[in-house]
């Protein structure tokens, strides 16, 4: 047995996009447990619920995560509205839903855009940022905003998408299509890329169940779980999908769910941009919030919780919000159980870490 030593990894790393700490006990250069801390850049935007009205609360909760956003502020007008007993209109929820897809989209190319610069690919680091900036475009086209949309209101949306610029959404996405699939194919079939990830990191099915992870980590293990598949998710009961699931288990598994999710989202927003009613994008809402109300989202990075109760004001008494990062830590200090040093980075970065988001 060779001895036994601590090393600290983090909470500032040259490959880390966030700070997160880790106390890696190491024998000689393998992973023999992991102690992690956070706490580094806590916000306590939860709390201002007590200050500002449930309509600020969106703004709020959106800036909770930048690539999240949109998903954060739906998930806090659902919440709400939930509490308020509020019917949203058909077309809010179509373009609720297609604008969440293309913040997939744009999550997945960010989040391949760092593992390929994890591993020193910088060219491929580039051109997964070149792409994802055509999808930065057509939010800011259509919502004003490249990071934080505040287009998601109480009641439905603060605008509305017009048919025209829906279709040539999806003209522009089909067109990136072939350039997405030329760099995911690098993903896949580099032999740099495959000695790296391929048989790293590897979370079991069973593992994955019993620590409760979600999003892509745990469908890389086998796991059939998207909370998009529920009836109370936007209107993906209507867009006939199933989940993207494979049964490896380790860093390629989890990268390989993303990349087919990546397609998949573009399938599913041409399929609502089809599908898409006519008619109003919102409701008007007044009163105050006396019920509670607890909504759950399908996120890029996983499965996000969201709770909103009343206080018969218009301020909120609570504001909960439950990340993916929240829940995929465990699984990452098991995955980095057994793997070399060299592999730490990597397989933090597989888990897609927000901090952001868990540091609320």
């Amino acid at each position: 047995m060779g001895k036994r030593t601590i090393i600290p990894f983090g909470p500032q790393h040259p490959v880390l996009p966030e700070p997160i700490h880790l106390d890696l006990v190491v024998e000689d250069e393998t992973v023999v447990d992991v102690i992690p801390s956070i706490g580094y850049i806590h916000r306590g935007l939860e709390k201002l619920c007590e200050t500002k009205d449930y309509n600020k609360m969106v703004y709020v909760i959106e800036r909770i995560c930048g690539i999240c956003s949109f998903g954060h502020g739906w998930g806090a007008c659902a919440s709400i509205e939930g509490a308020m007993d509020v019917k949203v209109p058909a077309r809010a929820e179509y373009l609720r839903t297609i604008l969440h897809e293309l913040s997939r989209i744009h999550s997945h190319l960010l989040w391949l855009g760092l593992l390929a610069d994890a591993f020193g690919f910088e060219s491929l680091f580039n051109h997964c940022w070149r792409v994802r900036e055509t999808v930065l475009d057509l939010f800011e086209k259509n919502t004003g905003g490249r990071v934080i949309f505040s287009i998601c209101k109480v009641g439905g949306m603060r605008k509305d998408i017009s048919d025209e610029n829906l279709k040539e959404m999806v003209d522009v996405l089909n067109g990136i299509k072939a350039e997405i699939k030329k760099l995911t194919d690098v993903f896949i079939n580099d032999a740099s890329v495959q000695n790296r990830m391929v048989g790293v990191g590897v979370l079991t099915k069973e593992e994955a169940e019993e620590l409760c992870a979600v999003g892509p980590v745990t469908r890389g293990s086998g796991v059939y779980q998207d909370i998009r598949m529920t009836d109370d998710h936007g209107v993906y009961g209507e867009l006939d999908f199933e989940p993207c699931v494979e049964e490896g288990g380790d860093c390629m598994a989890r990268t390989v769910v993303r990349i087919r999710e990546l397609f998949q989202s573009i399938e599913l927003i041409e399929k609502a941009v089809a599908k898409i009613p006519a008619g109003p994008v919102e409701v008007k809402v007044s009163g105050n919030v006396n019920g509670e109300h607890m909504v759950r989202l399908e996120q890029p990075r996983g499965e996000a919780f969201y709770y909103a109760k009343g206080a018969g004001t218009k301020f909120l008494k609570r504001m909960r919000v439950r990340t993916p990062t929240n829940m995929n830590i465990p699984a990452l200090v098991q995955m980095l159980k057994g793997c070399d040093l060299a592999d730490v980075p990597i397989l933090v970065l597989t888990i897609d870490p927000c901090i952001s988001c868990t540091e609320r």
